[in-house]
């Protein structure tokens, strides 16, 4: 079946041409102004010989050429390889080489590292945004020339399952590894997620998750474009930035990582007008109870559904329903056209109950095609049609789904089953603590040892041992943290996601130089 996701864009601009589609500081962009880019983007690389298929990185933060770069790659039949900016030269020379691309899209503010990446790889073409942030380097190219006016190309003939993005995970397991997502699983997650949060045309949305990762890329600018939404772009998360643009702007709906939610609750909220909030949509890590709590009462007509998705699954595959209907500390229910299974270590269906813990597999319309170039890993990740996520939990009896942990970040100490997010929901609960998290450490006797990572509020005076007995009241006396580590700010990814495994290794590192001494 021929299909292309960039007829979300061309559909919704002729239907709206005039609507704003894009807002960034005091300039908008309407949908007919960014479809007539994408089709420019796409005639102009079209007329360098590039042949269908080729793969090109676009490292772009939240900007409108990002719009009219990714549905012009997708328009002329292009793989779109979305990288992050903030990637030193190293990490761009592996995704660039690993995914094979034959040129790239970045911008002036780290085209110096992009080229540094480039030089790694071989003499591709680069094309740079320019923004002011920094001289173009020489030997780059101007965004402006794939603008030109010429007359425009036909849509490429893409069939349905063909490769439109190539995203890479977050590397949190390992090396990174590129999930080649098709056209028409990117277009029905648009789809069925748009039926799951209500969305309006009417809404205007705040733009803060970074496009360069597929939760933003999917969830907010392919769900926002397919429905003709409004979006204010925030190219760098700024807490203070953020409640600015939503009270200018009467933004209705956005999507968000807990820690955005949080920062934006700790940046004060006090004397504002936010009362233009409805829905927000909380995903990318788990999201504690206190900080749902939190966020609500500093928003008081909002409501927060959690979902949870993956690179995978071209984002998200449950979401809660509504305030009527969410379960506390729930993921929701599958999106339509999705199924869950919880299967046991054995590979057994677990049937629904807390007590039935096991790894949760879905299977559906957006799953991924596979790994690029990575056989063994795809393989591992996708048996007889089911995409096996890694991640530990259970239904209820509702049809319910619930996180406990990733598999991988499970805790076995002394034999006993503890699993983080069970001990950081209790600590998050403790007046000073803004965030924590919990990892397990190596223990000659015990195997593993609980240890947790927390960082306090502005003039807070918890010390560690005050949050060690804030926990051991409510947890079992296997599952307390024997350690806390009070620290200024948790590591996290770009996409928010807090970086569990770099503090593992910090604190294995620091046990190790205190035994040395």
């Amino acid at each position: 079946m021929t299909f292309n996701a960039s007829v979300m864009l061309r559909e919704t601009a002729a239907e709206h041409p005039e609507k704003k589609c894009v807002v960034l500081g005091q300039r908008s962009w309407t949908y007919q102004e960014v479809d007539q880019a994408a089709d420019l983007v796409s005639t102009n690389l079209q007329a360098v010989g590039l042949a269908p298929g080729t793969k090109i990185g676009l490292q772009l933060p939240n900007l409108p050429q990002f719009l009219s770069a990714y549905f012009g790659l997708a328009r002329a039949g292009y793989v779109m390889v979305p990288l992050n900016p903030l990637l030193t030269a190293r990490e761009t020379t592996f995704m660039l080489g690993n995914s094979d691309c034959e040129l790239l899209i970045t911008t002036d503010a780290v085209a110096a590292e992009a080229v540094k990446a480039v030089q790694q790889i071989g003499d591709i073409p680069v094309y740079v945004v320019e923004t002011g942030s920094a001289e173009r380097p020489e030997g780059t190219r101007s965004f402006t020339e794939l603008l030109a006016p010429r007359p425009v190309a036909d849509m490429a003939s893409t069939q349905a399952d063909d490769t439109a993005v190539i995203v890479f995970t977050s590397g949190t397991t390992g090396t990174p590894k590129g999930a080649e997502l098709s056209h028409f699983g990117i277009y029905m997650n648009s789809t069925v997620s748009t039926e799951r949060i209500e969305l309006n045309p009417d809404d205007t949305t705040l733009a803060m998750l970074p496009f360069f990762h597929v939760y933003g890329l999917t969830s907010v600018l392919n769900v926002c474009v397919h429905n003709g939404v409004t979006m204010v772009l925030l190219p760098r998360f700024d807490p203070a930035a953020a409640l600015d643009l939503v009270e200018a702007h009467r933004v209705v709906r956005f999507s968000a990582v807990p820690s955005m939610l949080i920062g934006m609750v700790d940046a004060g909220t006090s004397g504002r007008d936010l009362s233009s909030v409805e829905r927000v949509i909380s995903g990318g890590s788990a999201l504690s109870g206190e900080a749902l709590r939190r966020f609500e009462a500093a928003f008081p007509s909002a409501t927060v559904l959690e979902g949870y998705g993956l690179s995978e699954s071209t984002s998200s595959v449950a979401v809660n329903i509504s305030r009527e209907e969410r379960k506390p500390l729930s993921i929701g229910k599958p999106l339509w056209g999705s199924e869950c299974r919880v299967v046991s270590e054995a590979g057994e269906v677990l049937p629904p109950g807390k007590e039935n813990v096991g790894e949760l597999t879905f299977q559906g319309p957006t799953i991924m095609k596979g790994y690029h170039k990575n056989p063994e890993a795809t393989q591992e990740s996708l048996r007889d049609g089911w995409l096996y996520t890694g991640d530990m939990g259970y239904m209820d009896e509702d049809g319910f789904l619930f996180v406990v942990d990733r598999k991988k970040e499970l805790i076995i100490r002394n034999g006993f089953n503890v699993f983080p997010r069970e001990v950081e929901e209790v600590i998050a609960t403790h007046p000073d603590v803004v965030e924590v998290a919990v990892v397990g450490t190596p223990d000659p006797q015990l195997g593993q040892e609980v240890v947790a990572v927390v960082s306090l509020r502005d003039g807070a005076s918890a010390t560690a041992e005050d949050i060690i007995e804030h926990a051991r009241r409510s947890l079992a006396a296997y599952k307390y943290p024997r350690e806390v580590h009070i620290t200024g700010e948790l590591p996290k990814s770009a996409a928010g996601k807090i970086r569990k495994k770099d503090l593992a290794q910090d604190l294995v590192a620091g046990a190790d130089r205190q035994g040395q001494r």
